[in-house]
């Protein structure tokens, strides 16, 4: 049997998933969760091999989810479903440490075979982002500065474009103050930058924010 944990904000959208991962007898759907508090309660008491995860939440979206998870539960398998195109968030999510990515758009039968192969210890990728995988590696592009900032790194910089005071950001991301203070001056230094204003113009000019 595989333990499912269903994550999104969209009550009728995860019980439309739940219905359809359900038709198959070999899927439990063991918790479900409308945020990031919820589902860490949630993994505390669910047995969870794959988590079908919604990058755009309210509070944490779904990339910084996937930090803590990668931290605090390494061994369970994460499928991102977005309403995003794949173009969008699909290999930043996979470079995140995403095991596959499904857009809600598509047809939700396939995601019980996705919630198969991830369980099998395999990556799930749509033609889509298979697609756009190779031509990543066939036409490598140059890469963008913030694009060298570690996960924590770039959440940091979108919360501090957000407007967020950095005792704010180290209570959602649960680190110290001086441990965010030391992500804020490596950002600085990565983008050549030298205060948050000028943070928020680079997150505002490359659409982070």
């Amino acid at each position: 049997m595989i333990h499912v944990v269903l994550c999104d904000d969209h009550a009728v959208l995860r019980r439309g998933i739940r219905d359809t991962l359900l038709d198959d007898p070999d899927i439990e759907v063991t918790a479900e969760a409308g945020g990031y508090s919820e589902l860490r309660e949630a993994l505390r008491h669910a047995p969870c091999d794959v988590l079908l995860l919604d990058i755009n939440m309210p509070g944490r979206n779904g990339l910084e989810v996937l930090a803590s998870l990668r931290e605090t539960h390494p061994g369970i398998r994460v499928l991102i479903v977005s309403m995003y195109p794949e173009d969008q968030y699909a290999l930043r999510c996979l470079k995140a440490g995403a095991h596959g990515y499904a857009n809600k758009a598509g047809d939700p039968t396939h995601l019980a075979a996705a919630v198969h192969t991830l369980a099998q210890g395999r990556k799930y990728l749509t033609p889509e982002v298979a697609q756009l995988l190779a031509n990543s590696l066939a036409e490598p592009t140059p890469e963008m500065p913030h694009e060298t900032l570690s996960e924590r790194e770039l959440q940091t910089l979108v919360k501090i474009a957000s407007g967020k005071r950095l005792s704010d950001i180290a209570e959602e991301l649960m680190l110290s103050p001086k441990t965010v203070s030391v992500y804020r001056a490596r950002v600085l230094e990565k983008l050549q930058l030298t205060n948050n204003a000028e943070l928020t113009v680079y997150a505002i000019r490359n659409q982070l924010v």
